[in-house]
């Protein structure tokens, strides 16, 4: 059992890759200006819904974080929902649902 003694390395570390996958505090602030903007070109300026669905808290409560990142990533073909996986990395794509989910922050 020469692997047991690093095993408490391995808790900590996950939090600092966890941390790392974050987007900086000036990337979030871009973040939320393209979703207000681009996604709120669709989905209205306060992400109550227009062409396409609300993008509130109340209306992503039941919905899986999976599917929603799978949404952003890879767009919905045949509706007016573009994939945003060559602009945005998969850190940023889960940074923006997890902010839907709990609420999105205001500009």
């Amino acid at each position: 059992m020469r692997i047991a003694p690093f095993l408490f390395l391995a808790v900590p570390l996950a939090a600092v890759a966890a941390r790392a996958s974050e987007p900086t505090p000036g990337r979030q602030r871009e973040l939320v200006h393209l979703v207000r903007q681009d996604c709120g070109s669709c989905h209205g300026m306060q992400l109550t819904g227009g062409l396409g669905l609300p993008l509130t808290a109340e209306a992503l409560r039941d919905k899986p974080l999976e599917g929603l990142e799978a949404t952003i990533h890879g767009g919905r073909p045949g509706t007016a929902m573009p994939p945003w996986k060559s602009i945005l990395s998969d850190a940023e794509i889960r940074w923006i649902v997890e902010k839907l989910m709990t609420g999105f922050p205001k500009e």
